[in-house]
């Protein structure tokens, strides 16, 4: 039996995702947007394209959800993008609208799928997916520590001059200016990034990781990032639809671990068919912990204005 995969949002991650997973021949893709056309559009340019690729995929667009019924993973993409000098937090309210809608379609039309969350403020939505779905934490994931960790990743290589491939990093926390780069457990095959270079140049380097989100923003004027968060997501999809298990950093639902309770937050987790099947507790120093708090914490506070919001 074919696999399918829904893509909810079909603006720039959400098209971007769409063509990465045909192009890897992972499912079957459904494309669906609010605006006339545009899902349409795109999934048959996107079809298109398929001989000229090499890959044998069906692609569907569509402003209704019938089409997506059945769906083993469903991503949502959907939402209002950043603007320069808006955090994600500014989105909350008009996302967490959208957000809340479409779980509600996706629940009802795929009530076994997994849910990737993609929408900004991220952990927020996550919330916001779980509450109304109904689902297990398993099957309710963000997307967030993989793009924040590749970020961060790709800051290193550059400022050291190596392959991306030999660094090893790993970004826990919300996806906002509280996250936490491990830097005591980053390196580069194997050698500690404390041993390579100074500690001001580190800080530089978390630092622009935690600002990458805003710097493209300021870049593109009038969007935000896209073929990172596209790639990132696509890895998930990848690693739960082919079983292959990647122990990645997710957003997940915390029930005490990390002594945090009730909350979405990045931790590394290992991905397989089930979702999320087991939550890695790394041994943090005591800024590290810390810092996770601080961060869920950050967390926390959305999280509370969507409750009374939701009342």
């Amino acid at each position: 039996m074919r696999r399918k995969v829904t893509v909810i949002g079909a603006g720039n991650v959400g098209a971007n995702t769409a063509q990465k997973i045909a192009a890897k021949e992972l499912a079957d893709v459904v494309l669906v947007d609010v605006v006339e056309g545009i899902p349409q559009g795109k999934s048959l340019d996107m079809l298109e394209s398929a001989p000229v690729e090499g890959y044998d995929v069906h692609l569907t667009g569509t402003n209704g959800y019938e089409e997506t019924a059945n769906s083993d993973i469903v991503v949502i993409t959907a939402g209002f993008p950043r603007k320069p000098g808006m955090s994600r937090d500014d989105l909350l309210i008009a996302n967490y609208e959208v957000v809340k809608s479409a779980t509600e379609q996706a629940a009802r039309h795929s009530p076994n799928a997994i849910l990737i969350l993609v929408t900004n403020p991220l952990d927020a939505m996550c919330w916001t997916a779980l509450t109304v779905s109904g689902f297990s934490r398993e099957r309710v994931i963000g997307m967030a520590g993989v793009l924040d960790t590749a970020r961060f990743r790709t800051f290193i290589a550059e400022e050291l001059s190596v392959s991306f491939e030999n660094v090893t990093a790993m970004v826990l926390g919300g996806h906002g200016d509280t996250m936490v780069p491990l830097v005591r457990l980053t390196n580069v095959s194997g050698i500690p990034l404390s041993e390579l270079t100074d500690q001001a140049t580190i800080d530089r380097l978390v630092q622009r990781t935690r600002d990458g989100g805003a710097e493209i923003v300021k870049y593109l004027k009038t969007g935000s990032a896209y073929y990172a968060p596209a790639a990132s997501t696509v890895e998930m999809v990848e690693s739960i639809l082919k079983d292959k298990k990647k122990v990645l950093p997710c957003a997940v639902f915390l029930r005490g671990e990390y002594g945090i309770q009730d909350l979405f937050v990045g931790v590394p987790v290992r991905l397989g068919a089930a979702g999320v099947e087991k939550i890695y507790e790394v041994k943090l120093m005591e800024d590290e912990t810390a810092a996770l708090a601080k961060s869920a914490e950050a967390v926390k506070e959305l999280v509370e204005v969507l409750k009374q919001k939701a009342k």
